[in-house]
């Protein structure tokens, strides 16, 4: 295998293993759709998630929990046809994996009709018996603990806001306990949403499988961004976030001067105009000389109802 070939190779859950054991801190960021996925893989990006934040910030919807998996199979169709490279994971969204049979059936759709490499999956414990499921069935698993969206109704802070896990002992126990399940489940790494650092770190420093953050420190094997929030996109960018882009008021811009052009006549310009022979236009709309000349057409050429 050439080299050129092996650099275009799709990303496995052992490269990704061996990039942690090599000390490698490991990006991933979220995409939803088939133009953005080829900028992130292009750009290097090894692990990709399909979100089903894709629910709130490109479907419009109040929560996660309303996402169907009709949804999100549709959306990670298009983020593997834009991607080469990344390893690219689907997030099982709200009660599809809430038996073993349904998680096989839909963890098996992620891989098999819409070309994931992985599977995201919700909860430590709880979730322990369906990660080893869906391991043994030879379906690659990342787990996802601390602040959990799909269960965001019974976790939620005062007005149903997101709220930091762990802060107790007996939560951050737990927490730990969480961690480790999900590890001895066969999960080949772990999301650590809205976790306090110190504790993100303490979990990281005691797991063999990676840990991917997000509001949970830089004690994390890797991080994980919304891709909206890290562009700037949106009208709210969480605190844990951190915007590399302001593309929402470039393209608020750009959409006000194309406006501006199209109303004062500007656009389109030379630039992006097409013109035909003047002579041939004639010919078509009888205005030649020849048709002039025989009386039968109208001076302005034919009219747009008569029967060429």
């Amino acid at each position: 295998m050439s080299a050129s070939t092996d650099a275009l190779r799709r990303l496995t859950v052992a490269d990704i293993a061996k990039r942690h054991a090599d000390g490698l801190r490991l990006p991933m960021l979220t995409a939803y759709d088939f133009p953005t996925a080829q900028i992130l893989d292009r750009a290097g990006i090894p692990l990709i998630l399909v979100g089903d934040s894709l629910g709130q910030v490109m479907l419009g919807y109040e929560s996660t929990v309303r996402v169907t998996m009709a949804e999100m199979v549709h959306h990670t169709k298009a983020v593997v046809r834009g991607t080469q490279r990344a390893m690219v994971i689907g997030d099982m969204p709200f009660l599809t994996y809430a038996s073993m049979d349904e998680a096989l059936d839909n963890a098996g759709r992620f891989l098999q009709e819409a070309g994931a490499q992985a599977v995201k999956v919700e909860g430590g414990v709880r979730s322990a018996r369906i990660i080893e499921g869906l391991v043994k069935a030879g379906i690659p698993v990342m787990g996802h603990i601390g602040w959990t969206p799909q269960a965001g109704l019974a976790m939620s802070g005062t007005g149903g806001r997101p709220k930091v896990q762990g802060r107790s002992r007996d939560q951050a126990r737990s927490m730990l306990a969480d961690a480790l399940a999900v590890q001895e489940a066969g999960a080949f790494s772990i999301v650590l949403e809205l976790v306090p650092a110190q504790l993100a770190a303490a979990i990281t420093e005691r797991l063999r499988i990676p840990t991917i953050g997000i509001g949970a420190g830089p004690g994390c094997s890797g991080q994980v961004q919304v891709v909206t929030d890290l562009l700037g996109l949106g009208d709210f960018i969480p605190k844990h976030a951190r915007p590399y882009a302001q593309l929402g008021a470039t393209i608020d811009a750009a959409a006000r001067a194309y406006a501006a052009d199209v109303e004062a006549g500007t656009f389109p310009g030379e630039a992006e105009t097409v013109r035909m022979d003047d002579e041939v236009l004639d010919h078509v709309l009888g205005r030649g000389a020849h048709d002039r000349a025989s009386g039968e057409i109208p001076v302005g050429g034919i009219p747009l109802d008569r029967d060429l």
